[in-house]
């Protein structure tokens, strides 16, 4: 086994571990992340080789990149001396590569050409006989160095916390700018309740969407996920009970976008299915359909409240049934708009979890997210399901609410976990009521 040092973003920094273990379940990767620390950017892992590394930080959207570890220590001094320990079996490889040397800090002043120079001439003793090019290099040698910002001026301290140096073997999708370039605001079509994208990708990556696979968003409004299921190469599809959202607005109205041209925009128009007009509670996919994914952002009712297909006006109903239009019922007409009633959140959520059960083959996933009161006792608000395995349970804090991301893995006819159900939940968890009440 060897050192790798990853160089994570403090960005969301409680769904790191997370994304890393569900990256390196996908590829099959035995690695040891329980020293994780969300107050660091940094952390020393050890995989059997490079090969590994890049599995585990290509498509990591909350890891900047990994390094091969030569040596670190509380100073530069003292990560000399653990690199000239290392040196020998580390730098023949790389002794005659076209290289270049990079200063990374982490809250620390950036540092003159000078010092940068200083630093590089110090490992001389490497003794490097490759062309330095900085242009096209082979190989990256990096110095990393962390530093604490003081409390009397908010300024760094002069010299560093710790200082690390190693090789690049992997910059991350990141890194290359995925997060800027699925910002909401470039695309063609969204709107006002448009998931984000860099959790959308980070879902993404929890439910392990990979080439080829089948994902299914049955909340699918403007379609955050399922265009960050594209990026990763799945094939996707998603319903949505909001006709004008699918469609992009009123007929008739001029330069009407929909989810369609944002797909086009990223170029990966050919990984988008089709979504339909559907109620998610009375689904009309066929029974022996197989999703390898589902991944979803279900309705909150913040905005407005969360509506399936019906009534509560019985009359009305049952004067729909006998009405007739030319000779036709008018239920049956394609012009026929159907009655919506409201239902609370953990109706829907039973239904979804079933719809998992059913669908998902063994060992595939479901993630959506969940919003709570943040006094609320949250155990018992988690939705469970006896087929469903629930692995991860990760919060975004907002004020006096909070949302959860929920992941769950389809296991075998022998697991037998426990089921929460939504009388069981109910009676603490109508989210939308004690929201506008500002959860008093």
């Amino acid at each position: 086994m060897k050192k790798y040092l990853l160089y994570l973003a403090q960005s969301h920094p409680n769904f790191r571990k997370a994304e890393l273990e569900s990256l390196a379940d996908l590829y099959g990767i035995k690695v040891d992340l329980s020293n994780h620390n969300e107050n660091s950017p940094f952390m020393i892992v050890q995989l059997e080789n490079d090969e590994q590394a890049k599995k585990l930080v290509k498509r990591a959207v909350l890891a900047k990149a990994i390094y091969e570890l030569w040596g670190h220590g509380d100073d530069l001094e003292k990560m000399h001396e653990d690199v000239k320990r290392n040196k020998d079996k580390l730098v023949g490889r790389f002794k005659k590569s076209r290289f270049k040397f990079v200063i990374l800090q982490y809250q620390g002043k950036k540092k003159t050409r000078k010092q940068q120079t200083k630093i590089m001439d110090s490992f001389q003793y490497l003794g490097l006989e490759g062309k330095i090019d900085l242009e096209n290099p082979e190989e990256k040698f990096t110095v990393l160095e962390t530093y604490t910002i003081q409390k009397s001026n908010l300024e760094p301290r002069p010299e560093p916390d710790h200082c690390w140096f190693g090789r690049l073997v992997q910059l991350s999708v990141r890194s290359d700018g995925i997060v800027d370039k699925y910002e909401i605001a470039k695309r063609p079509y969204y709107g006002t309740t448009t998931f984000e994208s860099e959790l959308s990708l980070v879902t993404c990556n929890l439910a392990q969407v990979r080439d080829g696979a089948f994902i299914y968003d049955p909340f699918v409004g403007t379609g955050s996920f399922l265009l960050a299921s594209a990026y990763f190469g799945g094939y996707t599809f998603g319903s949505d009970i909001d006709f004008l959202t699918l469609k992009g607005g009123r007929p008739g109205k001029k330069n009407i976008k929909n989810l369609e041209d944002d797909f086009e925009y990223y170029g990966t128009h050919d990984k988008f299915g089709d979504v339909i007009c559907m109620d998610f509670t009375n689904c009309a996919l066929r029974k022996d359909m197989k999703i390898d994914t589902i991944v979803c952002d279900p309705p909150y009712g913040i905005r407005e409240g969360v509506k399936v297909c019906g009534t509560t006006n019985m009359a009305s109903a049952e004067l729909t049934k006998t009405t007739l239009i030319e000779g036709q019922h008018a239920f049956l007409r394609k012009d026929y708009v159907q009655p919506k009633k409201s239902v609370s959140l953990d109706f829907m959520l039973d239904d979804l979890l079933q719809f998992a059960a059913d669908r998902l083959p063994v060992g595939g996933r479901l993630c959506f997210w969940m919003p709570a009161a943040n006094d609320a006792d949250i155990p018992t608000l988690i939705p469970q399901h006896q087929r469903l395995e629930l692995i991860h349970t990760l919060v975004q804090q907002f004020n006096k609410w909070s949302r959860r991301l929920l992941v769950y893995v389809k296991r075998d006819e022998h697991y037998n976990g426990k089921t929460v159900t939504r009388e069981e939940r109910a009676h603490k968890n109508n989210f939308r009521e004690r929201y506008f009440s500002q959860f008093s």
